[in-house]
């Protein structure tokens, strides 16, 4: 059993969540589903990022408090991630005052490495980050990340010196092939070391941003916004010396960070320098994966074109008994995890009619059907070599299914392990037409066969719901309910062996999984934006 901290990001709560938040929070708690069903240790952490001049602005804009204000949206988050079945450990918000109790802590700890001085910086508001002056082009002034105007401020501030780090940074990144994935998002950090490193402000005056953490040292500062953010992955733990620290940090050599790309420069160069400041090992594993756009354009608020998930989950597939579970599905399974990928609703309602309604919910629905018309709705027993020469290639793929699963979330493939499940999903239903169960009813002298195809068929369809508990739990559940298994858990050893059904297992009920009726056409611009 391996213990296994996994974390994303903390949400910024100025706008509504919208689909890059949902994907990495899909991709994470995939993930730690998946370790789950292996039996290992979990501890997954999410939660909102709350203070900050955008929050102060966008609470102002409302007419309430900037507490009220995050309030509100924090929940917001909660609500989506209710509906999308995620199973978090904690949620943390960063007004939680154990949280900026353990902010000030570390700031006091880090106070002998700090210097006071004047601060001239370009400032991007919507990103909440500053660039040295030599690192944007005054005639450009652009965001390095947004590429929206950015602003020059002076003012006194405290610093941490990041130059200093450089060089074992950059050793490390060496060292550790698999410290930063993907490869290219490893490669643009190993080149911002090339160049010094210019040094991280981790305060603002209170006159200009007064909805921040007090620094304790200085009442008249209040923490840099991304300081106290990233400060969530150990603070959720009781940093320095709360057990489910030295158990699920310390204990499981660092956390699995999921984010989007355009937060690599703060998790992969500011993080690492600042727990190596507070004298704790860095990550285990930080993975930036690419966003989702809409045609060649890069969702935005201001261009309109933001997808809420709620409207995806809630209108598109309006009556679907698993629509959160086909939402998780297309975007695990659209592109590999770490590339940019297109959303439209054409491309969501391709996959759902082939791969799920077609193929998978297809296999389902007529093999409960035969087992309902052929078996007097009951699973006929199998040995465990009762299988034909003409049914081992589907047994062994079946057999191969949790292996394959195993080696591609090693990789957080979530992609290619979908694709995995999907072939053999495929192959039963191949193996369906050829062994022709219907054809076999009409002959007694048959039935020893139609029970065996019968019977391998539910083996396959168990073993398929096993392996599918991470990416479609809800999906897997109902599979598992109209197989007869009850309250047995679902295991991944048990997707190792064969058989596996108990003898003469009674079907449950089995209504179809992905009725069609319940998804729209479609029409793409039928689907409303968030504003």
């Amino acid at each position: 059993m391996s213990t296994i901290y996994l974390t994303t990001p903390l949400y910024y709560v100025n706008a509504a969540p919208h689909i890059g938040h949902s994907y990495t929070e899909i991709a994470a708690d995939c993930l730690a589903r998946y370790h789950r069903l292996r039996g290992d240790d979990v501890f997954f952490l999410t939660g909102t990022d709350e203070h900050g001049e955008k929050i102060a602005q966008a609470a102002s804009a409302k007419g309430l408090s900037p507490k009220a204000f995050a309030d509100q949206a924090s929940e917001t988050f909660r609500a989506l991630w209710r509906t999308l079945d995620i199973r978090y450990d904690h949620f943390i918000r960063t007004t939680d005052p154990a949280h900026e109790a353990i902010v000030q802590e570390a700031l006091t700890r880090l106070k002998p490495q700090l210097t006071l001085g004047a601060y001239r910086f370009w400032y991007c508001v919507p990103c909440e980050t500053s660039f040295g002056l030599s690192e944007i082009d005054p005639a450009r002034p652009l965001c390095l990340t947004c590429q929206r105007p950015v602003n020059q401020v002076e003012e006194e501030d405290y610093f941490l010196r990041l130059d200093e780090h450089r060089e074992w940074l950059r050793s490390a990144l060496r060292d550790r092939d698999g410290f930063i994935l993907p490869a290219e998002r490893r490669n643009e950090v190993l080149a911002l070391l090339e160049q010094p490193l210019p040094d991280l402000c981790l305060t603002r005056p209170k006159d200009r941003v007064p909805w921040g953490i007090e620094v304790p040292f200085s009442p008249g500062h209040v923490t840099y916004v991304w300081f106290d953010a990233l400060m969530n992955y150990i603070s959720a733990l009781g940093w320095p010396s709360g057990e489910r620290f030295r158990h699920y940090w310390e204990g499981s050599g660092g956390a699995i960070h999921l984010i989007g790309k355009d937060i690599l420069r703060h998790h992969a160069l500011y993080w690492p320098i600042i727990l190596r400041a507070l004298g704790v090992s860095p990550p285990r594993l930080i993975f930036a994966h690419g966003w989702w756009k809409i045609g060649e354009q890069k969702m935005s608020k201001s261009l309109g074109n933001i997808v809420d998930p709620t409207v995806v989950v809630s209108q598109l597939f309006k009556g679907q008994p698993h629509a959160a579970d086909i939402y998780r599905y297309f975007l695990l399974r659209e592109v590999p995890f770490g590339q940019d990928g297109s959303f439209s609703e054409d491309a969501l309602l391709k996959r759902f009619e082939a791969d799920l309604a077609n193929d998978l919910g297809n296999l389902v629905n007529r093999t409960c059907s035969m087992l309902e018309r052929y078996g007097q709705g009951a699973i006929p027993s199998l040995a465990p070599v009762g299988c034909a020469v003409e049914d081992e290639p589907l047994r062994q793929a079946a057999l191969a299914l949790a292996p394959a699963l195993d080696e591609a979330m090693s990789r957080l493939e979530f992609s290619a392990a979908l694709e995995a499940i999907m072939r053999v999903v495929s192959q039963a239903n191949r193996y369906v037409e050829t062994a022709a169960p219907w054809r076999l009813a009409k002959h007694a002298d048959q039935a020893a066969r139609l029970h065996s195809v019968l019977a391998i068929l539910a083996e396959v369809i168990r073993m398929v719901a096993i392996v599918l508990e991470p990416f479609m739990p809800s999906v897997a559940e109902a599979m598992w309910q109209q197989l007869g298994c009850g309250a047995r858990p679902r295991r991944l050893e048990d997707a190792r062996t064969w058989p596996g059904c108990s003898p003469a297992q009674r079907l449950g009920p089995h209504p179809v999984l992905f009725p069609r009726a319940s998804a729209s056409s479609g029409d793409t611009a039928r689907l409303p934006r968030s504003p």
